[in-house]
């Protein structure tokens, strides 16, 4: 039976809710596929498929990254055919998991990011390896569609009817943006379900390569980590990965390559090891502050521009933070209480993200950078709903070693 067949079976959408619904899932995620299911809104799209017709153009969209300096291209499915193709996206990843290296830990059932990281720390004498981290350049935009056909017609050589509309959906070149359409290429388009297997399937033969030169290593999408007992050895098996690159019609992003000697540990997928101690990659720490800064910054003006008190900002501000760290922001996207308590073995990042928390609360409350702005007391922010990261790790850790 073609995986295609699958997508009008209620069972398999019930499988794939509760599977959802076991995760970090959003209320409203949850509550709209529910609806989704009951109402059967899946069966005009499978019968749409199942009839050959043409499938909806995707829309693009550019997205600013960070403070807007970086910009990021995806693309978007309507609402009932993107939910169509996360279950299939779901299957897929199921079925076909057998192609993949065991040193490749993303999108993957069973596997997370942090997997990846505890199986680089349990690698004998890795502490004292050098470690080389890469990115590749705009991974998922650019992959040459032409040559991954190929790989796709091999993996689903079981599938003919599945192969062929994978494929015609990667082949289409068009795209809307704004009221217009626009024909370029696409890659495997981020933001698309489907994309979580094209980018695993992708670059296999690069996983494979160090797992049959028994490397440590481990790829998560586009981020890539290896290790090598000095730095020449690094240096070697970096130029291996950039060649393996470039022959599937990659690069490495330059300005995120890193060596790390022993002595400073390493850093993949926001976590810092080093030694024995496990905590927020610097980088990650650095950009979550951004974030408050600029919120702190558009919220001063939103309260100055509306007259509104400083505690209405602050408590906005305590709103999209707690979400964010403590929460579940989106659909597709962990809280960091999801993906980094599990592993931290200390507190130190945390302490310093509170402190600049806090002090972003007291500039709303009190409009002031000075010492003045200490008149607000650390009660007044908890009244407000603001919750410590340190306090919220510490009582996870206390639910982990009960259970």
């Amino acid at each position: 039976m073609s995986l295609l067949d699958q997508l009008s079976r209620r069972e398999c959408w019930e499988a794939f809710y509760e599977y959802k619904t076991s995760l970090a899932c959003p209320k409203a995620f949850a509550k709209e596929l529910r609806s989704f299911i009951d109402g059967a809104g899946y069966l005009p799209v499978c019968q749409r498929i199942a009839a050959g017709q043409a499938f909806p153009l995707p829309r693009k969209s550019i997205i600013s990254k960070l403070d807007g300096k970086k910009k990021r291209t995806v693309y978007t499915y309507p609402a009932a055919e993107n939910t169509v193709l996360k279950l299939l996206t779901w299957l897929l990843l199921r079925r076909y998991d057998g192609l993949f290296a065991d040193n490749l830990y993303s999108f993957r059932p069973g596997r997370t990011a942090k997997d990846a990281v505890r199986a680089l720390r349990a690698w004998p004498g890795v502490r004292g390896m050098w470690a080389y981290k890469a990115d590749v350049s705009n991974y998922f935009n650019s992959i040459p569609v032409e040559r991954l056909l190929p790989l796709l017609s091999h993996a689903l050589a079981d599938d003919p009817r599945l192969c062929g509309f994978l494929s015609a959906l990667l082949s289409e070149p068009g795209a809307l943006f704004g009221r217009e359409t626009v024909t370029e290429p696409k890659g495997i388009m981020a933001g698309t379900p489907l994309s979580a297997f094209y980018a695993n399937l992708y670059l296999c033969a690069l996983d494979r390569h160090f797992a049959e030169k028994g490397v440590p290593y481990a790829r998560y999408s586009d981020d890539i980590i290896l290790f090598a007992p000095d730095k020449a050895g690094a240096e070697a098996l970096a130029g291996e990965a950039r060649a393996v690159l470039e022959a599937h019609g990659l690069a490495l992003n330059p300005d995120k390559e890193e060596f790390f000697p022993p002595a400073d540990g390493w850093v993949f997928l926001g976590f810092r090891c080093r030694g024995g101690v496990v905590d927020i990659a610097p980088a990650s720490v650095k950009k979550i502050k951004a974030k408050m800064r600029r919120k702190a910054r558009a919220l001063m003006r939103w309260r100055d521009r509306n007259g509104f008190s400083g505690e209405k900002a602050a408590a906005a501000f305590i709103r999209v933070f707690n979400r964010k760290l403590l929460e579940n922001p989106a659909d597709n996207e962990l809280s960091w209480k999801s993906w980094f308590f599990p592993l931290l073995t200390t507190p130190d990042s945390l302490r310093l993200i509170d402190r600049y928390a806090q002090d972003c609360l007291r500039f709303l409350i009190s409009g002031k950078r000075t010492k003045s702005r200490y008149d607000v007391r650390y009660e007044d922010l908890k009244r407000l709903g603001y919750r410590s990261l340190v306090h919220e790790y510490y009582a996870f850790t206390e639910r982990k070693e009960k259970e």
